[in-house]
């Protein structure tokens, strides 16, 4: 009797305590939801605001839409390329150790996405040059 005693007496805290848990983690969550949304406000003022940051920089709106998109390919296009180069070495020295027509193909994809970072990180800045110096 006393050992049944003692487990549901084990078990009515056990449970009173994961319901309190639940209860704080259910007041932390709604003050941390809180919180993110107005950050993820900030966040967006931020973007609009960066946006008409480079249409004052370039006193247009189409160059400075423009130079905007470019600058996020930039930022995007580095962890994407990366991903890539790594996809194509794994084809060439992994998996090209034994099938050659792998290890063509990953030296093409190793190709390719090394010409796609380049040709990504230099467009922001030969459209920044066109603009300042091609328009007159």
């Amino acid at each position: 009797m006393k050992k049944v005693a003692i487990i549901s007496l084990l078990m009515i805290i056990i449970m009173t305590v994961f319901s309190l848990t639940n209860k704080v983690q259910a007041v932390e969550n709604s003050l941390l939801s809180n919180e993110v949304e107005g950050k993820l406000i900030e966040i967006k003022k931020d973007e609009t605001k960066s946006i008409e940051d480079y249409k004052q920089k370039y006193n247009s709106d189409a160059y400075g839409v423009t130079a905007y998109i470019l600058n996020i390919i930039r930022i995007y296009s580095i962890p994407f390329c990366f991903l890539g180069i790594a996809i194509g070495a794994i084809h060439q020295y992994v998996i090209g150790i034994r099938k050659l027509d792998t290890l063509e193909k990953g030296m093409g994809l190793i190709v390719t996405f090394i010409t796609v970072l380049v040709i990504c990180q230099v467009l922001p800045l030969a459209f920044a040059v066109f603009v300042k110096f091609g328009r007159g």
